[in-house]
């Protein structure tokens, strides 16, 4: 049959299923007449071009792990410290950031610290592109560094080494800005998030505010259906298979493995989806798959030691959010010492860290919404609804908007009261009231919330934590008698030589360098694709030839994620079941009712002893001060029963601050003191406090100031509702200076001349 008679026959038959071939396509000038023969050969030049690009990622993977600092950061950096230079020696190291051409860094704004996250990849991807958490930090004017590793860890190195050395790193940034307004801001990527937190909970001295991006605390969290790496542990019966991979590596836990865990996640993705988008537009598409797979398939390597502690004590343990784990000196890692704003931005597209497991430690902290605020922690978070894992550090969307948003307004965040609060980040428009006070496309607002909003998130499920914790106890179980009867054979036959083999031919390093030019069956792969160049020829894109390979790729897509939904929901119903056993839960010490006593951090009375302490010196402050307190108590009582504030009432605070002397203006550290005293003030004895206002603007020109200064802030914001407009009125019937004083009734007056007394 002649190639055109095949051709109307595929159109043919092909018609009904693309409304939009109503005809056969002409082919343009000078191309093949026939569909056909067109597809093959663009077909054929993008398997060699697509060839090509798999031989371009194996070299690239080739050249990044032999460099000594391997990296994806697109900045410049100078090294600061090196861990092999502290007292107990890590593979981890501080550089400072350096500005790109055009970038003015004000040495007196906060410095911003990123923490990369070491779960397998190679670090940088917090300033992997320009629009990133890096970039944004420059773009506003603050110094950055950038807290990363080396491939290979030091010998004996631990968790604790680890985050002692990022304390140590901490104090030198803060060493080298004592001119700044506010201690560091410390970014917490993925896994680095938790392990800033137990750095801040050792040594809370240092931190400014903490930024947790897609970081797990909480890892039994999540929601049924939604969160299904959650079960992993309890599918492999525990951490013993941790321990044997650690033994056959000789001492080291090959973080390839981690990155492969990561990626079956979605074998859509990983087996298909990324390699045919390459395939289907190699013309356009390589740069950016070459770019982001010079970071993902790079992975790095973790002591056995270091790797067994975090899987014993976060992943299936979950003991660090519940206090149960102390330093090697006997100090009790307790998140609650933290008294530094804690920021989380999680997404509900993010099925590797979900916002119940980034969410959760605040249920496990904290039981009533008295019990934050006397802790005197401000809990911020904002949830994306739909980017994935990667996408949150990653996507150019998220940084322009998130994090450039977080950024932008971290001092804001610095100074709200005590509480748990959501960042509501919402885009300007007409309707938009004093646009001139928003800083670019995007309106930052901070609602306040209550536990009960966050229990509404993380859904918490107790006979599901009855099960996870059976899991923990079956893993202690498993891993006694794996280091009884087998440890000891395996670790006398590894060897080094033997794992470095076993590490060089792991799947997930074998896929790159299998196409490098270290094949020599791909020799002849770049000279084919220097004349595919020369001479491309991509097939129309009315083909229908085209149209059928695309509906073929989406059916494959979409068959490999309905098998990986089917074994999610097997893994979860298996999981269930198996661990739901009460005759499985009662071998394992689990009271058959309940499942065992709820995981709580402990009380401790010296903590609520210095919690009433403390109250009790702002209650007895609640008189002292002078025209800035009386100007902020009355702020906050004004504006308390809307729980809402927003950047525009935090630049107008900024405007009002530049028109007080010079020797008046308060800093932001005993700012941000003036702040926490009065909220505590009001707190007490809400009507004790604003009866004291007079005493604290005390000569008539104080109370001139104070009022102006309320006209000009709350004129700047949205209208007072019904509640604040008559606690406004109250206000000024106390502050207004005698001689403009009116005759008034009702409670004002009686106020006043109490005061007056």
């Amino acid at each position: 049959m002649p190639s055109q008679d095949i051709s109307n026959a595929i159109i043919a038959t092909t018609r009904n299923a693309l409304p939009v071939l109503d005809r056969a396509p002409s082919p343009p000038t000078g191309w093949p007449a026939d569909p056909v023969g067109s597809y093959c050969l663009d077909a054929a030049q993008r398997a060699i071009l697509f060839l090509d690009v798999l031989r371009q990622r194996g070299n690239n993977a080739l050249e990044y792990a032999a460099r000594d600092a391997p990296n994806v950061l697109s900045y410049d950096v100078e090294l600061v410290l090196h861990g092999h230079d502290l007292d107990r020696p890590v593979n981890y190291g501080l550089v400072r950031i350096v500005p790109p051409p055009g970038a003015v860094v004000d040495e007196r704004k906060r410095p911003f610290v990123v923490f990369d996250p070491r779960a397998g990849h190679g670090p940088g991807i917090g300033g992997m592109k320009h629009d990133s958490e890096i970039g944004k930090a420059l773009e506003a004017g603050h110094p950055c560094y950038f807290v990363g590793f080396l491939p290979d860890p030091v010998p004996g190195q631990t968790v604790e080494d680890v985050c002692r050395a990022e304390a140590r790193f901490v104090e030198e940034v803060a060493a080298r800005h004592p001119a700044a307004e506010g201690r560091p801001v410390l970014i917490g990527n993925c896994q680095a998030g938790w392990q800033v937190m137990m750095m801040c909970a050792i040594r809370p001295d240092l931190p400014g505010p903490i930024l947790l991006v897609g970081s797990p605390l909480s890892y039994w969290a999540g929601i049924r259906g939604q969160s299904p790496m959650r079960y992993l542990g309890g599918m492999l019966g525990g951490t013993w298979l941790t321990s044997l991979a650690g033994d056959l590596g000789s001492g080291i836990f090959d973080g390839a493995s981690l990155v492969t865990n990561f990626e079956v996640m979605h074998p859509e993705n990983h087996y298909w989806k990324k390699l045919y988008d390459v395939y289907a537009k190699v013309d356009t598409e390589a740069p950016r798959f070459l770019e982001f797979e010079k970071w993902w398939g790079s992975p790095v390597l973790l002591n056995a030691g270091e790797m067994q502690y975090i899987t014993d004590n976060l992943f299936v343990g979950n003991r660090l959010s519940t206090g149960q784990l102390r330093t090697s000196d006997g100090l009790r890692i307790d998140l609650r010492n933290i008294r530094s704003p804690i920021i989380v931005f999680c997404s509900w597209g993010d099925d590797i860290t979900p916002p119940p497991q980034a969410l959760g430690w605040i249920l496990d902290l904290y039981e009533r919404d008295e019990d934050v605020v006397s802790g005197g922690q401000t809990i911020v978070y904002t949830l994306h609804p739909s980017v994935g894992h990667l996408g949150i550090f990653v996507s150019g969307k998220v940084a322009t908007k998130e994090h450039g948003e977080l950024v932008q307004c971290m001092d804001l965040i610095d100074l709200m009261p005590p509480g748990i609060y959501e960042a509501v980040i919402t885009e300007v428009d007409e309707d938009t009231a004093n646009p001139q006070l928003v800083h670019g496309r995007y309106l930052f607002e901070l609602e306040k919330r209550s536990l009960d909003d966050v229990r509404a998130l993380v859904r918490n499920n107790p006979a599901d934590d009855a099960r996870f914790e059976a899991v923990a106890r079956l893993s202690e179980v498993n891993q006694g008698l794996y280091a009884t009867l087998a440890r000891p054979l395996l670790r006398a036959m590894a060897t080094p030589a033997a794992a470095a083999a076993q590490r060089a031919l792991h799947p997930d390093r074998l896929r790159f360098t299998a196409f490098s030019d270290r094949n020599p069956w791909m020799a002849a792969v770049g000279p084919w694709a220097e004349m595919v160049r020369r001479d491309r020829r991509p097939a129309d894109a009315r083909n229908p030839l085209s149209a059928l390979e695309h509906l073929a790729s989406d059916g494959i897509e979409a068959w490999l994620k309905a098998c990986a939904n089917t074994r999610d929901m097997l893994v979860e119903q298996i999981f269930l079941s198996v661990y739901g056993s009460p005759a499985l839960q009662a071998v394992l010490g689990l009271a058959a009712e309940n499942g065992g006593p709820p995981r709580r951090i402990e009380r401790e009375v010296v903590r609520e002893a210095s919690v009433v302490a403390r109250r009790a010196e702002a209650e007895a402050a609640v008189a002292r001060g002078g025209a800035i307190e009386a100007f902020v108590r009355a702020v906050m009582y004004i504006l308390r029963p809307g729980g809402r504030v927003d950047e525009r009432g935090f630049a107008a605070l900024q405007e009002l601050g530049t028109m007080l002397p010079e020797h008046e203006r308060p800093g932001l550290a005993c700012f941000k003191e003036i702040v926490r005293q009065q909220f505590v003030a009001l707190e007490a004895d809400e009507e004790r406090a604003i009866q004291a206002l007079p005493r604290l603007a005390r000569s008539e020109e104080d109370r001139r100031r104070v009022l102006a200064g309320l006209d000009h802030l709350l004129s700047l914001r949205p209208p007072l509702l019904g509640e604040q407009e008559a606690r406004l009125q109250r206000a000024r019937g106390l502050l207004e200076p005698l001689a403009a004083r009116r005759p008034m009734r009702g409670h004002v007056a009686a106020d006043t001349a109490k005061a007056d007394r």
